[in-house]
C-alpha cells in the first residue's frame, strides 16, 4: 500500500513537470522563471519550444537587429539551453563590437543584485547593465547587407575559433582621410576610409 501511494507521488509529480513546460504562454515567462531578464530576446516571435531538460529554439517572422548599449542580431532561429540564470549553447544571436559582428555563445546573470548581465562572445565576455533587458525591445527587420552580416558573422567566427588570429590596423595618410584594413592572417577582409 505504501509503495502504491509513493508510485502515485511520483507519477503526480511528473506529470505536473511536464505541465508546467507545457503551461508557459510565452518564451518571456521561461526566461523569467529562470532568473533572466525577459528582454534577451525581442519582440515578434512567432512560436518556441522548451523542453524539460531546457533545450529552447524561438523562431522569429525574421532575422532582425534590435539597438541596447551596442546592436544585436538575431537570427530567424534562436535556439539554447536555458537553466538558472544562464543561457548556452546559444545560437543564432550575434553582438556587434565597433564594425565586427560575433557570435554569442552564452549568456548568464552572475549575481542578480549585482545589476550585470554577461555574454561570452568567443573572444571577450561583454558585461551590460541588467536593467538594459527588463522588457523586449522592437526588432527592426533585416533586408539588405543579410549577406554582408552573415560574411563578418562568418570570419568572426572562425577568428574566435583560432588562437592564432591577429587583426592589425594599416593607416595610409598620403591619401585624402585615413585608409584602415582590418587583416586575418595576412589577408584584408575589410578595408573603409576614415575622413
Amino acid at each position: 500500500m505504501l509503495s502504491a501511494i509513493s508510485l502515485l507521488l511520483c507519477f503526480s509529480l511528473t506529470i505536473s513537470s511536464v505541465c508546467s513546460l507545457e503551461e508557459q504562454d510565452s518564451i518571456y515567462e521561461a526566461l523569467k522563471d529562470h532568473g533572466l531578464p525577459m528582454g534577451l530576446l525581442p519582440k515578434g516571435i512567432r512560436d518556441f519550444s522548451l523542453d524539460e531538460s531546457g533545450r529552447f529554439e524561438v523562431r522569429l517572422d525574421q532575422a532582425c537587429n534590435s539597438k541596447f548599449e551596442s546592436e544585436l542580431h538575431y537570427d530567424r532561429n534562436v535556439s539554447g539551453n536555458l537553466s538558472h540564470s544562464q543561457i548556452g549553447s546559444l545560437s543564432g544571436i550575434s553582438a556587434q563590437e565597433l564594425f565586427l559582428w560575433f557570435p554569442v555563445k552564452g549568456i548568464r546573470v552572475d549575481v542578480p543584485s549585482s545589476g550585470i548581465i554577461y555574454f561570452d562572445v568567443g573572444v571577450v565576455r561583454k558585461q551590460f547593465s541588467l536593467s538594459l533587458f527588463e522588457t523586449p525591445r522592437d526588432c527592426i527587420a533585416v533586408r539588405d547587407g543579410i549577406n554582408e552580416i552573415e560574411n563578418k558573422k562568418a570570419i568572426a567566427e572562425a577568428g574566435s575559433k583560432s588562437p592564432s588570429v591577429t587583426l592589425r590596423f594599416g593607416i595610409d595618410q598620403q591619401k585624402f582621410g585615413k585608409n584602415v584594413l582590418l587583416r586575418m592572417h595576412g589577408e584584408v577582409f575589410l578595408q573603409m576610409t576614415i575622413a
